[in-house]
C-alpha cells in the first residue's frame, strides 16, 4: 500500500470496501458528473464497476487512483491519481493526472494539494517523464487546478465515443 500525505489530507492505494458508499455518492450528484464524459450520473453498481477497476489498475500497473481522505476526519472526499487515458486513443502512449472530489470539498484547495502529492508521486516515484490532463473546455475549476501545477494548454480535441469536446493539457519532468 502506497500513502501520500499532505497538510490536511491522506491519499491511499488501497481501497476499501466501505468507500463505496462515499464513492457512489459522490458519483450520483449531476454536478460532480457534469464534466465527466457523457455527463450521465452513475448508479451504486457502475461506482462498484469503477472501484473494482482502481484496485485492479494498481494490481497491474503499479499506479492508480488514490482515495482521498481528510485527516482530521478520516472523510473520503473523492481521488486523485494517475490512470492511462484509453477513452483518447490519439494521445496514448500517456499517463493522466486527473482529481474527482465530492461537491461539499470543493472550494477548499484539496484538488490541487492532493494532484500536487500525485504530481510529484508520478515524477518522483514513478519516473515518468511527462503528464496530461484532459477536462471539458467549460470546466473551469480542472482547468485552474491544472494551471496551479504547472500544466499548460496543448490541445483540443473531441472524445470519440462520446464526441465531447476536450482540451489536453501537459507538463513534462524538466518543467
Amino acid at each position: 500500500m502506497i500513502t501520500l500525505e499532505t497538510e490536511r489530507l491522506r491519499l491511499r492505494s488501497e481501497w476499501r470496501d466501505d468507500d463505496l458508499d462515499a464513492l457512489a455518492a459522490m458519483n450520483a450528484d449531476p454536478e460532480v458528473m457534469r464534466y465527466i464524459m457523457d455527463g450521465a450520473v452513475r448508479d451504486r453498481a457502475q461506482s462498484a464497476q469503477g472501484l473494482a477497476k482502481c484496485i485492479r489498475d494498481w494490481q497491474e500497473r503499479g499506479f492508480g487512483l488514490f482515495a482521498i481522505d481528510v485527516r482530521e476526519t478520516g472523510e473520503l472526499i473523492g481521488w486523485a491519481g494517475l490512470a492511462v487515458p484509453e477513452f483518447l486513443p490519439e494521445v496514448l502512449p500517456a499517463v493522466e493526472i486527473g482529481w474527482r472530489l465530492a461537491r461539499h470539498a470543493w472550494g477548499h484547495g484539496y484538488a490541487t494539494e492532493a494532484a500536487t502529492a500525485v504530481l510529484h508521486f508520478g515524477f518522483d516515484e514513478l519516473d515518468l517523464d511527462r503528464l496530461i490532463s484532459i477536462r471539458h473546455p467549460d470546466n473551469v475549476r480542472s482547468e485552474r487546478v491544472m494551471t496551479k501545477l504547472g500544466l499548460t494548454h496543448e490541445s483540443d480535441t473531441v472524445v470519440p465515443v462520446y464526441h465531447q469536446p476536450v482540451a489536453i493539457h501537459a507538463i513534462s519532468r524538466a518543467r
